[in-house]
């Protein structure tokens, strides 16, 4: 289920009041946690901290009615974090959503990057 953006992606960002509830960020962010089974080792390979993806995660479970990524602590076998049911059904519709918004708004994106120079100035 991995977002593919093109060039010329819409990033659109749920809010709850100030808050990021859910965007392209927490998007990625819980793919790599379904990926990985850890919210460590997605921060890892998102290269922020653990800090950083936990205090993300916390924000947007604290958005949504129920927590869209639970943890188990240690133990055997070591704990980890997975997306629950309300995780993977958000993830689900936010990257459908995602799809569709740059579905339409292609053709208008393709005419503005036509008006652009081919590199940036400096």
């Amino acid at each position: 289920m991995a977002a593919m953006l093109s060039s010329h992606s819409l990033q659109l960002r749920l809010m709850l009041d100030d808050v990021i509830a859910f965007g392209p960020g927490k998007a990625t962010l819980l793919q790599s946690i379904e990926r990985t089974g850890s919210i460590s080792a997605a921060a890892r390979e998102m290269g922020m901290s653990y800090r950083r993806a936990w205090l993300l995660i916390e924000d947007t479970n604290r958005c949504f009615r129920q927590p869209l990524v639970e943890t188990a602590t240690g133990g055997a076998r070591g704990g980890g974090s997975s997306l629950t049911e309300a995780g993977r059904d958000v993830l689900k519709r936010y990257l459908a959503v995602e799809r569709k918004a740059n579905k339409l708004i292609e053709s208008d994106m393709d005419y503005l990057k036509s008006l652009m120079v081919g590199k940036p100035r400096r």
